[in-house]
């Protein structure tokens, strides 16, 4: 089996599908030819592959929030028609995520996908006169931003495999990077997209969703992109770099802590939200809240009142080495067309705490602090101001504000700070992983090219 890559090759817009046979020369207005696009596209087309482009790049979604909230044991994923869910993520019996990718393939080839669906856009864009050079300079900047937070997702979950960055030819594609490279390239990536919409007018030339209503100008994707710059750097561990960007982005101390970009749901041919469960239903496949999140939490913490719900019966799996019981359901969507945010106001303070922190500019990093526990109904932070007393302070923040969102945030936090032990693991008997595997059509990539 070749790269899955190879499968990116045909992704043009979800609404239109780029496979397809046909007709001797005749062209099937349904299913376009990349060349099609690519060779002096309308504007009617360009939207087009936006729209595509917005739409692939939620699809990591799903997996990514399951398997790394498992992980990290924001939750349990119970699956009772398959105990693998619960046997293999959460790693009992020496168990494990294989190279055969159980369960979260998606989340390496769905932003690889939406990677491959940005270049088309770009060379579509590079290649037509329907638009004007100004007009160019938003389509590529948009496609751009979204690549460099899709090669993030892969990039954490494989870690220390490293990944491939070059993937512009997928029957050439470039060799794996280590970890510390492909968040350079990443930044780099997000920098020509930065500079892009910053030379890019005062309105987009397409539409975007819902999702987008608050950053929808070149100077509005802008703040985005600085934001998804942010949070790069301090997987960098550059501190400085995090607090430039920042100031160049949405972040602010006294705005609403919830505002950010979105990935939007909705009827067919739309995806519904996939974390959308009725409460207090009879459910067995599902993620639960782990029960860590609640007894661990600080008394009056309204983070736990707002996400969590209590059910008058508890969820109970038994397919695993050990029953596991939980009372608590996700408890933030009202409906199955709720959108999700993929990166918040309520992340940037905590991402100026962390890099104030590091920077020994503890005063800053108390009142970004202080700014996270008001708005959760606590008490100002008394604590040491010293780096480690701030870091676990912040850390434990994070938990609570940032639980179970898509970026996976509490299982990379701890495993940067070196803190993976502090997962709790004894109620399901169950080990902890610092990285998924490199996939099986990967090596055999590799092996087959050697």
């Amino acid at each position: 089996m070749k790269n899955k890559l190879i499968i990116a090759q045909y992704i043009i817009p979800a609404i239109l599908l780029a496979s397809g046979c046909k007709l001797e020369s005749i062209p099937d207005p349904n299913n376009p030819s990349i060349t099609s696009v690519t060779n002096n596209a309308s504007q009617r087309q360009l939207q087009n592959l936006v729209t595509g482009l917005e739409s692939r790049s939620k699809d990591y979604v799903s997996a990514a929030q399951n398997v790394f909230g498992t992980f990290a044991r924001d939750v349990w994923y119970f699956n009772s028609n398959d105990s693998r869910n619960i046997q293999y993520w959460l790693g009992q019996g020496g168990k494990k995520p294989d190279a055969a990718f159980f369960g979260t393939g998606s989340i390496y080839t769905s932003p690889y996908q939406a990677i491959k669906q940005a270049n088309v856009l770009i060379s579509s864009i590079n290649n037509t006169s329907s638009v004007t050079a100004e007009q160019k300079l938003a389509y590529t900047g948009f496609a751009k931003t979204i690549q460099g937070y899709q090669y993030l997702v892969p990039a954490n979950s494989q870690y220390k495999n490293g990944i491939r960055i070059d993937v512009s030819d997928e029957l050439n594609p470039g060799p794996f990077v280590s970890y510390e490279e492909a968040l350079t390239a990443i930044q780099k990536v997000l920098s020509e997209g930065y500079s892009d919409l910053t030379k890019a007018g005062a309105t987009l030339p397409f539409k975007l969703s819902s999702g987008y209503a608050a950053f929808n100008t070149p100077a509005g994707l802008a703040k985005v992109n600085r934001a998804l710059a942010a949070r790069t750097a301090i997987y960098q561990k550059n501190w400085q770099g995090a607090l430039d960007a920042l100031n160049l982005s949405f972040f602010s101390l006294t705005a609403d802590l919830d505002l950010g970009p979105a990935h939007v749901y909705g009827a067919p041919p739309e995806s519904f939200n996939p974390f959308f469960y009725v409460l207090n239903a009879n459910l067995s496949n599902l993620p639960v809240v782990h029960p860590s999140f609640v007894s661990e939490a600080l008394p009056g913490d309204l983070r736990v009142k707002k996400k969590v719900f209590t059910r008058t019966t508890p969820l109970i799996n038994t397919v695993g080495a050990v029953p596991l019981s939980s009372q608590y359901q996700d408890n933030r969507w009202a409906t199955n067309t709720a959108p999700i945010k993929y990166i918040r106001n309520e992340e940037l303070v905590l991402i100026y705490a962390e890099a104030s922190a590091q920077l020994a500019q503890f005063d800053n990093a108390v009142k970004a602090i202080d700014v996270i526990r008001a708005s959760a109904g606590l008490q100002p932070y008394t604590g040491q101001k010293n780096l480690n007393a701030l870091i676990t302070e912040i850390l434990f923040q994070r938990r609570y504000s940032l639980w179970f969102e898509p970026a996976g945030h509490r299982w990379f936090d701890l495993r940067r700070y070196d803190r993976l032990s502090e997962v709790p693991v004894a109620l399901d008997a169950g080990a902890v992983f610092t990285q998924l595997e490199r996939p099986t059509s990967e090596i055999n990539w590799d092996d087959f090219n050697k």
